[in-house]
């Protein structure tokens, strides 16, 4: 049988479509940046499009079902094969389950000419055809520890189809469980994952540099931490306004600002690509401990701000962190993050502020928006122009 090098080299077509990240880490990112753009032009009416969402519904669903969605796979098909030693997807398959995504975004901003049930199969065709064939690796590989990361991608996709349904029955969805369905998943993923690389890369780190003090080895307490975030989310989806959630989501946010604190975070400032796994990571018990806040005592802060600091904080940073530093590896590059590199991580970093201070400071909120959305660009832009390239060509050594 051929391994996954082997299966890599024998493919003649582009190489864009020699592996998983490839396709759908670039089209992410090109997503990010137009999706952005559009939502500035919503915002100030310069723009429009012929979709059945109304605005704010629309930008919620494109960053979170339509962007994460896009870097889950990218991630995924290049992460299963490592975890199965199965082949990965490469040549045609992978730019038909490509094809399925962009079909899926074209759906969405031109609903207004399509059946909904049409809109909603089609949006819908590529994670569930990347759930079978993810589900179909670990089966035939038989990798059972990796079920948890196939359960939160199905919680992803039933989320956006929840979603569907409350845009259909004319909610507004927007604010309704479907979006909580999928930011929860999309929490917990960096959570779990998160949990394993960001440790990881930094030990490694650390070690090449004879540091003694090391991340803490994953232990009882961040089985406690995770359960603890599991029980809050379900919650949060389920009953946003009980007392209960805003109470478990400060409990879970608490215990991991200690579970990152475990991690020798601190030490890493002089790697860009190693403290930003910690700074992504961090937003997660930042944005639980807002939302709580925003539960138990409203006037502190914002729902929608504090919502942000999970989608645009957590899912923002992270998956751009991951994007970097698979890139970087997966092409052969050294394991740096140069000057550009860390300039988009500040970016980004300042366009979740931005956001976050839009929904403190309501007289500013126009700007502040503004500010953010250019922020965003100019973060993803700078991804585009620094590692298109290296996705879009095939490495030297083949």
């Amino acid at each position: 049988m051929a391994t996954s090098a082997e299966r890599m080299r024998a493919w003649r077509g582009p190489a864009v479509l020699s592996y998983g990240f490839r396709p759908f880490f670039l089209g992410a990112a090109l997503w990010a940046v137009i999706a952005m753009a559009m939502w500035l032009g919503l915002l100030t009416g310069t723009a429009s499009l012929p979709t059945t969402l109304d605005p704010v519904s629309w930008h919620a669903h494109e960053f979170l079902f339509g962007y994460l969605t896009a870097t889950v796979a990218g991630f995924l098909l290049t992460a299963v094969p490592n975890w199965t030693g199965r082949l990965p997807i490469t040549g045609v398959p992978l730019g038909f389950l490509f094809g399925l995504w962009v079909a899926g975004r074209l759906a969405i901003a031109m609903s207004a000419h399509l059946a909904p049930m049409f809109v909603a199969l089609i949006d819908l065709a590529m994670p569930m055809t990347l759930a079978a064939a993810i589900a179909r690796e670990i089966v035939i590989g038989r990798n059972w520890r990796n079920l948890p990361i196939l359960a939160l991608l199905l919680a992803l996709i039933t989320g956006n189809a929840v979603f569907h349904w409350e845009a259909q029955a004319g909610s507004d969805p927007a604010n309704g469980a479907g979006v909580r369905i999928g930011l929860a998943a999309g929490m917990m993923m960096i959570a779990v994952i998160g949990g394993r690389i960001v440790p990881s890369f930094t030990r490694n780190w650390l070690a090449n540099r004879d540091e003694r003090t090391l991340p803490a080895s994953f232990a009882q307490f961040d089985k406690v931490a995770l359960s603890a975030l599991l029980v809050a989310l379900v919650f949060w989806a389920a009953m946003p306004e009980a007392t209960v959630s805003g109470i478990v989501l400060t409990v879970a946010g608490i215990l991991h600002v200690a579970r990152l604190s475990r991690w020798a975070g601190i030490r890493t400032a002089g790697e860009p690509l190693v403290w930003v796994l910690h700074m992504g990571y961090a937003f997660v018990p930042l944005g639980s401990i807002a939302l709580g806040a925003a539960n138990l005592s409203p006037d502190t802060v914002s729902t929608q701000a504090a919502q942000h600091l999970w989608m645009a904080g957590g899912i923002g940073l992270m998956t751009l962190a991951v994007m970097t530093r698979a890139t970087l590896g997966h092409t052969g590059q050294a394991l740096h993050a140069g000057p550009g590199t860390a300039a988009l991580y500040l970016l980004l970093i300042c366009a979740v502020a931005a956001r976050l201070c839009a929904g403190l400071f309501p007289g500013a909120g126009q700007a502040l928006h503004t500010i953010s959305g250019l922020c965003w660009i100019s973060a993803f832009g700078s991804f585009i122009v620094l590692y298109g390239p290296l996705l879009l060509q095939a490495r030297k050594d083949g």
